[in-house]
């Protein structure tokens, strides 16, 4: 155990994931697994800053490092740390930032380009492309005898109240044009809702308030109900956490869902529900795994995405009985 000027300090436990808020929500469980492990020690988080009102939420983590991605090292010295996870991914630059960090322990995959296949090198664990992400993550920490339950996912109740409880909240943005599901089916399923006694709100970031603008006007809903653009991700987690009903492309709403047990229809395109789907509960896959493109950065919807319809959302809806 470090001292400075005499006082005895605990020692450090970095975990990097430093991504978005799916990517986050999905390592939770992983990253409990490690700080039940590790109760001793100091958790520090390097991940993207602005999800610092959801680290307050997974309850355990001392301090989040912000981090704005894999540009730059880690700014800490050389053994300064004890414990340092690599949850970010399986290529060499994440494992490049943590093994500079020159743990004791250093949990991370094999990289081939690190590793390769002497006979002398630590034996890793290799990357598997058919787990799902909670899985990937969980099995990661238990080679290294950290068990973790890849269903421990919820989060903590937010502290603010929400903007609208009991919310319809449909989540119509998405960080790329191959998860964005047309503007006119969104209307169709927001207008059918609120026709049925929804209290429809439209969510997104700063980029999709136009977006939602016009999906509330062709649906018929009052602008004050369009939230995109206008929330914090504190406020948006607090809505979510107390909603009705989520529907939503597979983006950090829908995970949100997850994370607090709200039933939810989650619209998949580029990427596969075996790998980022919602855990068992009060949540409903809709994809067309046939059709599947898989392009994650194309700019237009993936066709697997395009498979989906309204009237496919409204029977989803209710079958959930919401």
């Amino acid at each position: 155990m470090l001292t400075r000027q005499g006082v005895r300090m605990a020692p450090t436990m970095l975990v990097l994931r430093a991504l978005k808020l799916g990517d986050l929500l999905v390592a939770v469980p992983a990253i409990r697994g490690l700080r039940r492990a590790f109760a001793g020690h100091r958790m520090v988080l390097a991940t993207s800053g602005w999800l610092a009102p959801v680290v307050e939420l997974i309850g355990g983590v001392d301090e989040l490092l912000a981090v704005p991605g894999l540009d730059a090292h880690l700014p800490l010295p050389a053994g300064r740390v004890d414990v340092a996870a690599n949850l970010h991914g399986s290529g060499a630059r994440s494992r490049d930032l943590v093994d500079a960090l020159a743990a004791r322990v250093t949990i991370a995959h094999h990289v081939p380009e690190i590793d390769g296949d002497r006979s002398d090198a630590p034996a890793l664990p290799r990357w598997r492309d058919d787990l799902h992400e909670r899985e990937r993550w969980t099995r990661l920490v238990g080679a290294f005898g950290v068990p973790a339950d890849p269903l421990d996912l919820r989060l903590r109740t937010p502290p603010p109240a929400a903007v609208v409880a009991g919310a319809t909240v449909l989540h119509v943005g998405a960080a790329y044009g191959s998860r964005r599901w047309p503007v006119p089916r969104f209307a169709a399923v927001a207008r059918a809702l609120a026709d049925h006694g929804h209290r429809v709100v439209l969510t997104g970031g700063d980029a999709e308030r136009e977006r939602a603008v016009h999906i509330a006007r062709v649906a018929g809903i009052e602008e004050g109900m369009v939230l995109a653009g206008r929330t914090e991700l504190a406020e948006l987690v607090a809505l979510i956490a107390a909603a009705r009903l989520v529907v939503s492309a597979d983006t950090g709403a829908a995970h949100l869902a997850s994370a607090y047990g709200r039933p939810s229809v989650v619209l998949f395109g580029p990427a596969p529900p075996s790998e980022w789907g919602p855990p068992p509960g009060p949540h409903i896959v809709l994809t067309d795994e046939s059709r599947r493109r898989g392009d994650a950065f194309a700019a237009d919807p993936d066709p697997a995405l395009l498979a989906v319809l309204p009237e496919h959302v409204l029977d989803a809806v209710s079958r959930l009985h919401v």
